[in-house]
């Protein structure tokens, strides 16, 4: 009977200090259980009206990739594929070749343009998010005769037109590294989309100051009201 009550207590101990070791209860975490922890977020957003319109006005797949890097303001470089399936179907995809094997991945895919060429001889293209951006979906935009448009897409109303990309066009290493190259010119020569602003909206660091304002001080601002260098001095009356 005592063999079997110390039994029992000794269970009830064990279970209290099993409870005790609980969060909140001050033991330590292990290492690499954080609540908080950085993931690597690629996600930058993408102006889509622009890069409909990089589509239309494009002369060319190397143009058309030109364009759209100078759209996308992320550190990543986006990687065009451009494929006609048939004489009425044509497909481009956008994507991030993270092997850089020059093949697009379905995990790897930013966007896709599907353009179609309608028996009225007129056409449309509708473009698709993916992965990240896959909320996103264009109305379905026309396409005719007279309109301003680069040869990649006019070149579809010439009267022998054949399938020009039967064979994928897709951007090469060594295309990449040109495209970075003149991403890079663009960018330093359009400074002000790429200048940090903190939470608030504002930029860091104060003004430069113009003719008709002063500079502003970059750092804090003394409280009350701030007296002239020349302000006179308030004299006391003889009685």
């Amino acid at each position: 009977m005592l063999g079997r009550s110390r039994t029992l207590v000794s269970i009830l101990i064990t279970a209290v200090l099993a409870l005790g070791a609980g969060p909140g209860c001050g033991v330590e975490a292990p290492k690499g259980k954080e609540r908080w922890v950085t993931t690597q977020d690629t996600t930058v957003e993408i102006d889509w009206d622009k890069v409909n319109t990089a589509y239309k006005e494009a002369d060319g797949p190397a143009d058309l990739e030109r364009r759209i890097n100078e759209i996308y303001e992320g550190d990543q470089l986006i990687s065009i594929s451009v494929q006609d399936l048939d004489e009425k179907t044509q497909v481009v995809t956008g994507f991030f070749d993270k092997n850089a094997d020059g093949q697009v991945a379905e995990g790897e895919k930013i966007f896709t343009i599907q353009r179609d060429l309608k028996p009225d001889g007129t056409g449309q293209y509708q473009t698709h998010g993916h992965g990240a951006y896959a909320g996103y979906a264009s109305p379905m935009m026309g396409i005719m005769t007279g309109m301003l448009m680069g040869s990649m897409m006019s070149s579809m109303f010439a009267p022998r037109y054949v399938p020009v990309y039967t064979t994928p066009y897709t951007t090469s290493a060594a295309r990449a590294g040109e495209l970075r190259g003149q991403r890079a010119g663009y960018r330093a020569q359009h400074p002000e989309r790429y200048n940090k602003t903190s939470q608030t909206g504002r930029k860091y660091g104060g003004t430069s100051g113009t003719k008709s304002a002063p500079a502003r001080a970059r750092g804090g601002s003394r409280f009350g009201v701030r007296r002239g260098a020349t302000a006179t001095r308030p004299r006391r009356l003889a009685a």
